[in-house]
């Protein structure tokens, strides 16, 4: 779960893992925000666009059409492997969906394959997909036959693994619409759990581009339980104060107390949790999302 990435951001990622990136003009502004929230986020949602050509495809999702207006994805991820920028914030692609899908991809918990879904758009229960993934529509029939191009293959490989880089997430963050819906089918002509294979492969690697900052990895709830005094404190108390969630009188400094966790209790509300989920005490999505530099 995170904050969604800014355009300059998006970009950044996208082509720091080695990405061709395009952008479509006036993507920056086209969105859906004033139909509902975009954010937190807690994935990517992978699908075929169901037309065939580039500049028709792009030209598709960044208007949308009459029962559907656009956005519909983020991106369009074309055959030649180049990634075309079409929309920057909430964006008709995932629709509702089940869940216990969502739940699962969010706490990265699963094994193979999320649980199977149960729901669908409209269905009593389902929860709106499009204020929690972000979208890439991959130019391809969706027939059985219509190929998918090496390139194209690598382009979803590459720009799922920016967007999990971006936030600390693992390939387990990726998912096709066709594991978030019981009415969807794509992506067709490729495995969602191959795909994550070849994510995880690649984010167990350096990325292709410029390296990023050093972060942190996250210590575990039992380190703060136990009230350290570790420079790894002071580093979150600075990121949290950055992110505008700091209640601190004084600091903040090296020791665990109730200022950090009241200030962290704020970084999970803002993140979207709720209830027992913000309680103050750090989770792996929560500090993954906060990215604290790496302290020696």
């Amino acid at each position: 779960m995170a904050t969604p990435l800014t355009a300059d951001r998006l970009v950044a990622a996208l082509r720091a893992e080695g990405l061709t990136v395009v952008e479509r003009p006036g993507w920056r502004g086209n969105h859906r925000n004033r139909a509902g929230a975009f954010g937190p986020v807690h994935g990517v949602m992978v699908h075929h666009t169901v037309t065939s050509g580039t500049e028709a495809s792009v030209d598709l999702c960044f208007r949308g059409h009459a029962a559907l207006p656009g956005p519909l994805c983020h991106a369009v991820i074309a055959k030649d492997g180049s990634v075309h920028l079409v929309g920057n914030g909430r964006a008709n692609h995932a629709g509702g969906g089940d869940p216990r899908v969502l739940r699962a991809v969010a706490d990265e918990s699963y094994g193979t394959r999320p649980p199977p879904p149960g729901h669908h758009q409209g269905s009593s229960g389902a929860v709106d997909g499009n204020i929690h993934f972000y979208g890439f529509e991959c130019v391809n029939r969706g027939d059985g036959k219509d190929p998918w191009p090496a390139a194209q293959l690598d382009a979803v490989e590459r720009a799922s693994a920016a967007l999990c880089r971006a936030h600390g997430w693992t390939a387990k963050s990726v998912i096709g619409h066709l594991e978030w819906t019981d009415r969807k089918i794509d992506p067709r002509g490729f495995t969602m759990p191959g795909m994550r294979d070849r994510i995880a492969r690649r984010l167990g690697a350096k990325p292709t581009g410029p390296a990023g900052p050093r972060h942190h990895p996250f210590p575990g709830t039992a380190f703060f339980q136990a009230a350290p005094s570790s420079p790894v404190i002071t580093a979150m108390g600075r990121r949290l104060l950055a992110e505008g969630c700091g209640e601190y009188a004084v600091g903040p400094g090296p020791r665990w107390g109730d200022a950090d966790r009241r200030s962290y209790a704020r970084w999970q509300r803002k993140l979207g949790f709720r209830g027992a989920d913000a309680d103050g005490w750090p989770g792996a999505a929560s500090w993954n999302a906060l990215k604290v530099p790496h302290t020696p």
